[in-house]
């Protein structure tokens, strides 16, 4: 799974076909990818599909090239089963690519049960890390707090939390540059001994561990970015985004229409977008690594653009260039470690 910085440009392969607006805007974010990011794109899909939108956007000698996906897995599609019997899909034969070291990274914007099933089947999961979790920073009002888990996990054991919490610790300092990261645990108020049994647990876990733990935080302090790491399980995590996504749209019509008529149409989409922008997940920064598997596979959000395809990307490569993966084992080995001397057998 090592980088290609070495010997030339990262190869990133990028799911053309999922995402709500694919192949189209996902086509136009890879290539811009491609352009801007120095990076070379392999876009994985139908060949008739990808050849139609690459018309029009005077690709010349930029570094794209097409793998031809004979199946597609769709949204709705029960993911161990889509997995298997589409191998040859854009997920899997993304992944694949990975693994087999023809690319450095993937990115997707389709179904993230399907990625994380087929991450978890090729590459296989990093020792010390149960789960694949799938988070990052999802709001523009903080672009330094990380929440996790935002989906994969919709079901989670305490253990879990810390195993979160390293994860984004590694990648706020690895993709953020913050040296320290704080973590903190959602809870419903922040005094410790809040919370269900699960909270109170992951509480004494994440004290321990090692980390820059700061204690209980709340929703409010989300955007507010109080703690740099912020964990809970996949069902919180993307209720959270769910609400701040209808949040944005419902905030912007709201103030669109009480701007009417003060500010010309010009002003009033400059406020109202700068507010979407904060407060949607799938316009703020597009998406992050899938944590927890050996290589780097990175889920955009479902409904992004080519600037949030082309943020993903961004994310990727520098994955890729950081080490990402290494530095997240030897962490977790360094927790597995501290454990081991501090279990009482």
């Amino acid at each position: 799974m090592a980088g290609s910085a070495g010997r030339g440009k990262i190869r990133v392969a990028v799911d053309a076909m999922g995402g709500d607006y694919a192949p189209a805007e996902v086509v136009r974010g890879a290539v811009e990818a491609a352009k801007v990011l120095d990076v070379e794109v392999l876009l994985v899909g139908s060949r008739a599909e990808i050849e139609k939108e690459l018309a029009d956007l005077h690709v010349g000698s930029l570094a794209v090239r097409i793998v031809e996906a004979t199946e597609t897995i769709v949204e709705g599609e029960e993911p161990v089963f889509a997995v298997r019997r589409k191998p040859n899909s854009p997920i899997p034969l993304s992944v694949r690519l990975v693994k087999e070291g023809q690319a450095d990274a993937m990115v997707s914007a389709g179904p993230t049960g399907a990625v994380m099933v087929a991450a978890y089947k090729y590459l296989g999961p990093l020792p010390g890390m149960e789960r694949p979790v799938a988070g990052g920073p999802f709001l523009g009002l903080a672009p330094n707090t990380v929440v996790l888990d935002l989906g994969a996990n919709v079901d989670c054991q305490p253990y879990h939390m810390v195993e979160f919490a390293v994860a984004g610790t590694v990648y706020a300092r690895t993709i953020l540059g913050i040296s320290n990261p704080t973590v903190g645990l959602l809870n419903v108020g922040a005094e410790e001994g809040k919370g269900n049994s699960q909270s109170k647990e992951a509480y004494s876990l994440l004290k321990n561990s090692g980390l820059n733990f700061i204690g209980n935080v709340e929703g409010m302090d989300i955007p507010l970015g109080k703690a740099n790491v912020i964990v809970c399980d996949g069902f919180v995590g993307n209720i959270i985004v769910k609400l701040c996504e209808g949040l944005g749209e419902a905030l912007s019509e709201w103030l669109g229409s009480k701007l009417k008529g003060r500010l010309n149409n010009a002003e009033v989409s400059e406020v109202t977008d700068a507010l979407h922008r904060l407060l949607s997940p799938a316009i703020a920064l597009g998406g992050g690594p899938l944590w927890g598997v050996n290589g780097v596979v990175a889920v955009a959000h479902g409904r992004s653009m080519a600037p949030q395809i082309l943020g993903t990307i961004r994310h990727a490569k520098i994955a890729v260039e950081s080490g990402f993966v290494e530095q997240l084992k030897s962490e977790l080995e360094r927790m597995r470690q501290k454990m081991l001397k501090e279990s009482p057998d």
